[in-house]
């Protein structure tokens, strides 16, 4: 029983990273339609450019820029590669996202020579014990960072201009250009978002892991499961999904094989396609022809 409540715990708290990488896919797919599949090598660009700034500026300065950056990174992103793609069929759209990927994860490779940039231990690795039960300090931390992040912009989404601007361009991006909504301006701020949640993800990661490397970019792809259970155009849905695919895996792996964890999301992924494709929370859109 002890061993099993161990499994869920240490699922929660990794659950809550795919749950926040998921968020920064959501937020994209519900102003734009688009499916960014480019999110894990965002990640890990701004995950490295981190730890560059914060060895010559240290932790505090460092963090802050990093988080700057991948802002402004997002911005760029849309501009360049994005927006000139409005009107364009979908598919082109996402062709872009794909060679996004690869341009990203070739600039990793190259500006940071494949290696394991090393974080500082900005918070302590031991465990606290509730009953039999560990709990490591840093993945207490990461799981209390996300759910704060979702209740930010839960509050961003329904009390602010730009969240209500956000919220009514993924309803219908024409009606909202016809209320005075700067639509692409809305577009570059969903990416500049998305790049920067997408940061604070790499940033736990980077302290979870003690470092980060071009490799981990593969962690973006267990948050694609995370998305289509939830539903594409829900955030809650994301961090509900996020946390059904940590438990999952930390129960498959700790229960039948450790093997299993790396294909359990998948798994997951093909049955919520087969059963529910638009998620547990996604909307169901009927077309008539």
């Amino acid at each position: 029983m002890v061993f099993f409540l161990q499994l869920t715990v240490t699922g929660i708290l990794t659950g809550s990273i795919y749950a926040l990488i998921a968020l920064g896919i959501v937020i994209i797919y519900k102003a734009t339609r688009v499916f960014n599949f480019a999110q894990g090598e965002v990640l890990i660009i701004s995950g490295l450019a981190t730890t560059t700034f914060i060895s010559f500026f240290g932790i505090a300065i460092g963090l802050i820029s990093g988080l700057i950056v991948s802002f402004f990174l997002g911005l760029i992103i849309e501009r360049l590669t994005l927006r000139p793609l409005i009107g364009q069929p979908i598919l082109a759209t996402i062709m872009m996202t794909l060679g996004l990927s690869w341009a990203l994860r070739g600039v990793g490779s190259i500006g940071w020579q494949s290696t394991i940039r090393q974080f500082p231990e900005i918070v302590s690795h031991s465990q606290i014990m509730i009953g039999e039960v560990g709990i490591s300090r840093i993945h207490l931390i990461a799981f209390l960072v996300s759910m704060t992040v979702f209740v930010l912009f839960a509050i961003f989404f329904k009390k602010t201009k730009l969240g209500l601007g956000m919220r009514a361009t993924a309803e219908n991006h024409q009606f909202a250009q016809s209320t005075g909504i700067n639509v692409k301006g809305v577009f570059a701020m969903t990416w500049a978002i998305s790049c920067f949640v997408a940061c604070i993800a790499a940033i736990l990661l980077g302290c979870i892991g003690g470092g980060i490397s071009p490799t981990v970019s593969m962690i973006g792809l267990k948050a694609f499961p995370a998305v289509i259970v939830g539903g594409l155009e829900s955030a809650p849905g994301a961090v509900i999904g996020g946390l059904a695919i940590g438990l999952l895996e930390s129960w498959a792996g700790g229960l039948i094989h450790p093997s299993l964890m790396e294909v359990t999301p998948y798994f997951v992924l093909l049955l919520v396609l087969f059963i529910r494709p638009y998620g547990l929370f996604g909307l169901v859109r009927i077309e008539r022809v």
